[in-house]
């Protein structure tokens, strides 16, 4: 067993309140998220609209809030007005993105009956296509979705059955600009200005907007931290957040770096604040823009770009097979330290989107008229988004350490407590240690606390164990005794390779 790890924790030491809008997620048309995932007319549970009982359920359960639409790099090549009006008048699209055929017979509609379905916590967060198209194509999806009547477009979506305007309140100008792989890739200064523009006038149509500029789509981009300077120069007065984006797998098998994902991810965040920061400070700016990182997960990547070699360039098929990642418990483990990353930075993590929502690298996998099941990652998720609410409190650890090759010497320890109104608070906890248990001593101070509700831990035996069609059940969180709490001070033993949830009242 290792050495004990060891933080306190006081009321008086915050990092700031948790936004309901850090546990969104992310729907995009590609593979099979939407397509016999969220949307399948004719299977068993499909309700009268097509949606999948059975999803909404799980997604009403994993406690998602804010669901990014619809894309991601198919965005790109969006055209809105392809996805209103009659399904069956919809046209038939070549996706550039993913090379499939986009049919369109879920939409913007769709996507808003999908949210109201889920319940109020469900806000969307609406891409605009910033690279094949403009300023006016987004003014008219803003006009279509918002405006209360009396103009063609907002009258045409009363026509379309949907009198009561849309509500989108928070939008993305566009996708991973900064990315060749991007249809309408651009510099940071054609972006920067672009985007300056389209949130002018979307501002003038509606000044309440909030409004996410495209940041670089990873720290390992060659561009970084230059590409938000410049873009933020453009843009600082009129946006509100700065996104970011970053996927995390096992490279030639070192599952030590892997489970030290979140090492990469925090240093991400702050270099990101320290950008926008400096930006401000050059602008004498009072204002703070902060941060949406709109796309995140575990990927197996390069698996992707393995598969993206080999297409029939004639082959475009409608909601192929993509990107279904199966996770194990190695995955979940890293999943949830990536959420602790999150809410460690609370304060400028403002959104956050888990990409993506069903099948596609998802929590959640379906079969075509068959059943859906929760992956390994869908419980670090729920849990994070039931307990994750109130105040972040400053966490420091004094933990033992262990050596790894991408990011030297790193904490076994990663962890983060948040606090409720009510007073009680939930301890987020990750051992990356793969053989050997790690104690761990937490002082409470003067929170109060007296008692342990529950401790449960997402282990296994065989770290690669993962749910599958066969066995949907196989991975599930588990209790853990003999966690006590005595004279203001948490004793627990934290399992090898394993993500931790310690409920304190």
């Amino acid at each position: 067993m290792h050495e004990t790890a060891r933080f306190t924790l006081d009321p008086a030491f915050t990092v700031g309140e948790v936004n309901p809008r850090l546990f969104g997620s992310f729907v995009e048309h590609l593979g099979r998220c939407v397509y016999t995932g969220i949307y399948e007319p004719g299977h068993p549970t499909a309700d009268d609209a097509g949606l999948r009982q059975d999803v909404l359920d799980l997604v009403r359960e994993l406690g998602v809030t804010t669901i990014r639409y619809p894309g991601g790099n198919f965005v790109s090549g969006y055209k809105w007005e392809d996805s209103v009006g009659p399904a069956e008048d919809r046209p038939r699209r070549l996706d550039l993105a993913w090379h499939s055929t986009e049919t369109n017979r879920f939409g913007l509609s769709e996507y808003i009956a999908f949210l109201k379905k889920l319940g109020p916590q469900a806000e969307p967060m609406m891409a605009v296509n910033l690279g094949t198209r403009g300023v006016a194509e987004a003014l008219e999806l803003q006009e279509y979705a918002n405006h209360r009547s009396g103009t063609a477009l907002s009258d045409l979506r009363a026509a379309h059955g949907d009198k009561d305007p849309y509500g989108i309140r928070l939008w993305c100008l566009g996708n991973e600009m900064d990315g060749p792989w991007q249809t309408g890739h651009k510099t940071a200064e054609e972006y920067g200005r672009i985007a300056a523009e389209t949130a002018r006038a979307m501002r003038q149509q509606d000044p309440g907007v909030e409004l996410v500029a495209c940041g670089s789509s990873g720290q390992s981009m060659e561009t970084f931290a230059e590409w938000e300077a410049t873009v933020l120069q453009e843009t600082y007065d009129v946006v509100d957040h700065i996104s970011l984006h970053a996927y995390y797998e096992p490279v030639d098998g070192d599952v030590d770096s892997f489970l030290a994902s979140a090492v990469d991810m925090e240093s991400f965040i702050e270099n990101v604040v320290a950008t926008c920061d400096h930006v401000g400070a050059r602008l004498k700016s009072k204002k703070r823009i902060n941060l949406s990182f709109d796309e995140w997960n575990v990927w197996y990547l390069s698996r992707w770009q393995e598969q993206a070699t080999t297409f029939e360039q004639d082959d475009w098929p409608e909601a192929p097979r993509l990107l279904e990642d199966s996770y194990d418990v190695t995955d979940a483990v890293v999943f949830g330290s990536l959420l602790i990353a999150l809410l460690r930075h609370a304060d400028r993590v403002t959104v956050a989107c888990l990409a993506q929502l069903v099948n596609v690298i998802a929590p959640i996998m379906t079969e075509p008229g068959g059943p859906a099941w929760r992956q390994t990652t869908y419980f670090p998720f729920a849990q994070a988004s039931r307990y994750g609410r109130g105040q972040v409190l400053d966490v420091r650890v004094d933990s033992p350490t262990y050596e790894t090759r991408k990011y030297g010497e790193t904490d076994l320890l990663h962890a983060t407590a948040v606090r409720a109104e009510d007073g009680s608070v939930t301890v987020f906890a990750v051992n990356r240690g793969r053989t050997e248990a790690l104690p761990l001593e937490v002082a409470l101070g003067s929170l109060g606390l007296t008692t342990v509700v529950e401790h449960t831990a997402l282990a296994d035996a065989a770290p690669d164990a993962r749910n599958t069609l066969a066995e949907p059940e196989r991975v599930v969180p588990h209790d853990v005794t003999g966690t006590t709490l005595q004279d203001g001070r948490l004793t627990a033993t934290l399992e090898p390779l394993s993500w931790n949830v310690i409920r304190l009242a």
